[in-house]
Order: C-alpha cells, then sequence, then structure tokens
C-alpha cells in the first residue's frame, strides 16, 4: 500500500509526469541519436559530439545566468517558451535531408538543438517537478525517467526506419519520435501550471490538507523564495553542495556519454556480440534493465533517502567500470546492463537531491544551480568517451575511466553530510534574521 500512495500523483500530475517523460525522450532522440547512429551522414563521430558539448555549455551558462532571477519568474512560461522553440529546432534538424542540405546549416541547428532542449527538458520542466512533488521526486522521477533506456532500447527500431531503404532516410526516424513529443509539449503547456495550488491540487497530491492551508503554504512559499540565503554564490561556497553534485554530475556524464557511443562499443567485438543477439540483442537489454533501475533506485530514493540511493547508484557506475575493463564481450554486455541500471536513475537525482537536503522554498535556486554544473559534466561526456572509444584503446578505456569517476563519486557520497547542509542553512538564515526551525531534521 505505501508503493501504491507513492504513485498516487493525481490526474494533473500524472499529466505533468507525460510532459516529464516525453521531454526526456525529446532529449535522447535529438541530441543522442545523431550522434550514436547518423554521425557518418553529418560530419562524422568526432565532430558531431565536440558540437553537442558546446551547445551544452552554452546553455548551462545561461541556466547559471537565469539562477539569479529564477523566483521572480515563472517557469511554467518559460518552460514553454523553451519547449517551443526546441519543437522548431528539433524539426529543422528532422526534416533536413543530409544529401542534399548545407552540413554547415545542419550543424548549427543541431548546436541549436543541444542548446534548448537540455535547458527545456532537465531544467525547466524538471523544476515543475520539484515545485509539484518535493518528498515524492523519487518514485515520480522514477518513473519519468525509464524514457531514457525505453528510447535507447528503440535505437534498433530507429535504424531500421532510418536505413531500411536504398538511401537513408533520417526524417523516417524521427518524424515519429516528433509528433509524440509535441503531443506532451502541448498536453505540459495547457494543463500544467507553476505549482499544484493553482488548479486547486496539492503538494505531493496530499488530500490531507485543507484548500486554505494549501494556498496559505504556496503564499509562504512565494515570498519565501524572494528571501532564501542558498543563491548561486551561497550554493557554491557549500562544500556538501559539491559533495552531491559532483556525483550527479559523473552519473550524468558516463551514462549519457557512452549510450552515445553504443553502436561503436558493440560492434567493436563483431561476431562476439551475435550470442546476445547482437546491437539490437544488447540495446534491448538495455531498455530492460534501464527501467528496473529508474523505477527500483527511484523508490529507494524515495524509501531510504537520496543519500543512500545515489550510493548505490554510484557502487553500480564503479561495478560497471571494473566490468567493461575486463575487455570481452560478456563482460561488456554485463557493463552495460549495470550502465543501463544507473543510467535512468541519474536524471532523478539532481532534482532529488536538491529537494531533499534544502528547504522547499530553496529548491529552485539550489536546483537551478546545481543542475547545470551536473549538466555541465554531462555535456562533455559524449566528447570525453569518443576521445577514450577511439584515441585510447576502445571499450576497454571507456570503462576504465567509468571506474575511475565510481570511486571518486563514491568517496564524494560519503563525504557529503545533510546535518552540515542544516549547519550552514541556520547560520545564513541567523544572519539574516529569518526564523530557526526544525524543516530540516532528519533528511536521510
Amino acid at each position: 500500500m505505501g508503493a501504491l500512495k507513492n504513485i498516487n500523483f493525481g490526474a494533473r500530475g500524472w499529466l505533468l509526469l507525460i510532459y516529464q517523460f516525453l521531454a526526456f525522450v525529446s532529449f535522447t532522440v535529438f541530441t543522442n541519436y545523431p550522434m550514436n547512429m547518423l554521425a557518418d551522414l553529418y560530419g562524422g563521430a568526432d565532430l558531431l559530439p565536440k558540437i553537442y558539448t558546446a551547445g551544452a555549455v552554452v546553455a548551462i551558462i545561461f541556466q547559471l545566468i537565469l539562477a539569479q532571477f529564477i523566483g521572480k519568474i515563472s517557469i511554467k512560461k518559460f518552460s514553454a517558451v523553451l519547449g517551443l522553440l526546441a519543437m522548431i529546432f528539433t524539426l529543422i534538424i528532422s526534416v533536413m535531408n543530409p544529401f542534399h542540405c548545407n552540413l554547415a546549416v545542419w550543424q548549427a541547428c543541431y548546436f541549436i538543438t543541444c542548446f534548448l532542449v537540455p535547458m527545456w527538458a532537465t531544467f525547466s520542466v524538471s523544476t515543475l517537478v520539484g515545485q509539484w512533488f518535493p518528498t515524492k521526486k523519487g518514485s515520480f522521477m522514477g518513473i519519468a525517467t525509464i524514457a531514457f533506456p525505453i528510447v535507447n532500447g528503440l535505437m534498433g527500431l530507429f535504424a531500421g526506419l532510418v536505413f531500411g531503404g536504398q538511401m537513408p532516410n533520417p526524417k523516417a526516424g524521427f518524424i515519429p519520435f516528433w509528433i509524440i513529443c509535441l503531443i506532451g509539449y502541448i498536453l505540459g503547456v495547457a494543463f500544467i501550471k507553476d505549482f499544484p495550488e493553482q488548479h486547486g491540487c496539492y503538494r505531493d497530491n496530499n488530500k490531507d490538507m485543507t484548500p486554505e492551508m494549501a494556498n496559505a503554504m504556496l503564499q509562504a512559499d512565494i515570498e519565501n523564495k524572494k528571501k532564501s540565503v542558498w543563491k548561486v554564490a551561497g550554493n557554491l561556497s557549500s562544500k556538501d553542495f559539491w559533495c552531491i553534485t559532483i556525483p550527479c554530475g559523473l552519473m550524468l556524464m558516463f551514462s549519457v556519454g557512452t549510450m552515445t557511443q553504443t553502436s561503436a562499443i558493440i560492434g567493436s567485438y563483431g561476431a562476439e556480440m551475435d550470442k546476445f543477439g547482437g546491437f539490437a540483442g544488447v540495446m534491448l537489454l538495455i531498455c530492460i534493465f534501464g527501467i528496473v533501475g529508474s523505477v527500483i533506485i527511484g523508490f529507494l530514493d524515495q524509501a531510504m533517502g537520496t543519500k543512500k540511493a545515489m550510493l548505490i547508484a554510484c557502487v553500480i557506475m564503479l561495478l560497471s567500470g571494473i566490468f567493461g575493463a575486463m575487455g570481452n564481450a560478456t563482460a561488456t554486455v554485463i557493463a552495460l546492463v549495470m550502465l543501463a541500471l544507473f543510467m535512468g536513475a541519474s536524471s532523478n537525482f539532481t532534482v532529488s537531491a536538491a529537494a531533499q537536503y534544502w528547504r522547499r522554498e530553496d529548491f529552485t535556486s539550489v536546483f537551478s544551480t546545481l543542475n547545470p554544473i551536473a549538466n555541465l559534466l554531462s555535456a562533455v561526456g559524449p566528447t570525453v568517451i569518443a576521445i577514450a572509444m577511439f584515441g585510447f584503446g576502445g571499450a576497454k578505456a571507456v570503462f576504465t575511466v567509468i571506474a575511475v569517476a565510481g570511486v571518486i563519486a563514491i568517496v564524494l557520497m560519503l563525504l557529503f553530510s545533510a546535518k552540515n547542509v542544516k549547519k550552514v542553512d541556520d547560520k545564513r538564515r541567523e544572519k539574516a534574521g529569518l526564523a530557526l526551525d526544525d524543516a530540516l531534521v532528519g533528511r536521510k
């Protein structure tokens, strides 16, 4: 019954989940696939990861600038504008024929897509999730992030659509995804506002509250956001902020980065992968275990607390690196399965960490700093993986780097302390003349 209660999001909450899920679909399809499946059509596997990284870095700079004003803007309206622009540019890169277009123009549009889509999918919509489900964010995002393994698992179908005829046809593969992402965008814009109380709903769909209590909480949060003691400079000066942000980024860096080179990694073993069904079979395994990991780690986050759930995910990342570094086909498949387990959860943790260890009124200011820094590491992931894959020893080198990152992430998570976050919060609130309370006591 407890698990069922955790997924009782309410009708509007499920619409928000669809919005987030399909935004993640857009992120995976329109940034990952061109690098992974279509690189030879658009400039090569060496160039496209660099374009992706450049676009994502620009997005991160904008997020850090935006963080200064986060309490003064409507995230719903900001998300609507970003999503509309993302839909326009993802459509452009979908319909441009690589054999009859100026590749420089396509690459410029891809750069803009890599700027817009992460801002929309992993920042603006995820901020809405934190405002709607501050305590149920683990189970909510655990379900939403299954978009990553599902879409990566469909890569074989995508390839069939693109390369099924005599001439590659990217439009046939892109457009079906674009249509469902557009549907999600329309649902989100039409039916989701900044806060659930604006719909007559409740935070975390908690119907134990009265409408009067919910509205009073909303007004208090709006006012408290203006007085938040966790601004960008304050976030960056906190040791514990970095101890939890860097592991978030490392998991994103190596899950996103590795997924952009699965075709090359699996293909490097040739016929040895036939016993696992070749590329399509391994990607199906990644899909299945990615779904399992997203959901289970999401619920562990809810039940055990974010730190323990992140530690589990970091240990899985280390094991993935160890198995992959063995350098044989069977161990590499095990490594990819383990990578799939933490892949979906990695996008959950930026929301979850900010909501778990900081005050509700501080969530947007902390998340708007934590998320872009984690995404900065994610942005360089495809380039790092491409360098390791093609310049330093192939798949074995890729997983050796992942193992090292796993060790670093585990150490940082062990150093993170929720109690220290509260101590800093108390000091800052006292200095600002704000009341001290037990709002952060007992955070797991």
